[in-house]
């Protein structure tokens, strides 16, 4: 005797579409095809979705795909305002106890960053508040990295990337380091400000209908590598910086947030070729052992 066949009802829909990919060889696929539909469906009979809406949503996609061309990814944009950039980031990089948060990369990160010797200025045009960064590199358990690697970009005093700038030489705000014998590193740089996301296309137009802005706060990039290490990438924000409470991507988490304190140490400032007053940072990036 045959068996009845299970047919698509709006009662047993996410069963009958998940069972579809019942023969999927890669089982990591499958269980991945599998959630997603059994959520997809509970979000839409949970909000009671309409055509119109689908369709709405579907036109949104099109033009989301649309926007995207060799310089701009709309749908990671669309990730990172919905939060799953940063959710997947801090799955990723659950850091053990002493180790460094991380967050998300963002999308002006250039793989060839310009070499630079210590204490080396990475602001090459003038502008901006005059910006000390020291740190070093560490294990999760505080023991020194000797040559460590640290990359570091930033925004300028206008809330601008080099790469968004006609008027500014290649490199103008990023920086690679190899640390000393200790792990320590140190550059100058000026106080960056803050900065909006793209919101000229689809995803600023649901960040707008949302009520929301596009705002990210003040911060420095670091990508920090070293033997036997998993590679960090995080940020560092400016304490007294606005958005704090409300970035755009969710990328502040308390550990990031850091003093940019007004110094007036002649000493520290001449030994960098700086004048007083500028401002200072130090900065730890510990790492966690390689899995």
């Amino acid at each position: 005797m045959s068996q009845t066949p299970v047919r698509f009802s709006e009662e047993r829909s996410e069963d009958v579409v998940a069972a579809s990919f019942a023969g999927a060889r890669d089982a990591r696929l499958r269980q991945v095809l599998t959630s997603l539909v059994r959520h997809l469906h509970a979000f839409a009979k949970d909000v009671e979705l309409t055509q119109a809406e689908l369709d709405a949503a579907v036109g949104f996609l099109t033009r989301t795909g649309q926007t995207c061309d060799d310089t701009r990814q709309e749908f990671v944009l669309l990730s990172d305002v919905l939060g799953l950039s940063m959710l997947v980031d801090t799955m990723a990089n659950r850091a053990p106890a002493g180790a460094t948060d991380s967050t998300v990369l963002g999308p002006f990160h250039l793989v060839d960053s310009p070499p630079r010797r210590l204490g080396d200025a990475i602001s090459l045009v003038p502008g901006g508040e005059p910006t000390l960064v020291t740190g070093q590199v560490l294990a999760a358990g505080g023991h020194p990295l000797p040559g460590a690697v640290v990359d570091v970009w930033q925004a300028d005093e206008k809330g601008f990337y080099d790469v968004q700038r006609d008027d500014v030489p290649t490199g103008h705000l990023r920086g690679l380091f190899t640390c000393d014998e200790q792990g320590r590193f140190a550059f100058r740089t000026i106080l960056p400000a803050p900065y909006p996301i793209p919101d000229d296309g689809p995803v600023g137009e649901l960040l707008a209908a949302a009520g929301r802005h596009p705002y990210r706060p003040a911060h420095i990039h670091f990508i920090a590598g070293a033997d036997g290490h998993a590679p960090l990438t995080t940020h560092v924000f400016v304490s007294e910086s606005p958005y704090l409470d409300s970035d755009a991507v969710f990328g502040v988490k308390d550990s990031l947030v850091l003093d940019f304190v007004r110094a007036q140490d002649a000493e520290l400032a001449a030994a960098y070729g700086m004048t007083v007053p500028f401002r200072h940072a130090h900065v730890e990036l510990r790492l966690r052992e390689s899995r």
